[in-house]
């Protein structure tokens, strides 16, 4: 799958990351480094931990690499997961449905990801 196939697939913003990176070659470069970054796997444990502090750090985190790599659906669920964090001390069962669409969406870009020519 190319680049641009790869966007609209996992519903990200082609024009706007082409409009910054300028050429697929880069472009493919730091959507390869998605996969290593450990935001996600930090969200993921430390929410599972009932560390609030840290769940939201990553969960900013993975907002910025998104907003800087115009992965707009992945964006969206993080940012929403984020702004459920922000200000919390406590664990709530309302974090959970915010973390199953950050991990519905983190699953849809790293295949993605994964199938780019």
């Amino acid at each position: 799958m190319t680049v641009q196939e790869c966007y609209e697939k996992m519903g990200g913003d082609y024009a706007d990351v082409t409009s910054r990176l300028r050429t697929d070659e880069r472009i493919k470069k730091f959507l390869l480094k998605v996969a290593d970054d450990m935001s996600f796997s930090n969200l993921c444990e430390n929410l599972a931990a009932h560390n609030i502090a840290e769940a939201f750090r990553a969960a900013h985190t993975l907002k910025g690499v998104c907003s800087n790599l115009s992965l707009t659906m992945l964006y969206k669920s993080a940012s929403a997961m984020t702004e459920a964090l922000r200000g919390k001390e406590e664990y709530s069962s309302e974090f959970e449905p915010y973390l199953d669409r950050v991990k519905e969406d983190y699953a849809v870009t790293i295949e993605c990801i994964k199938n780019i020519d």
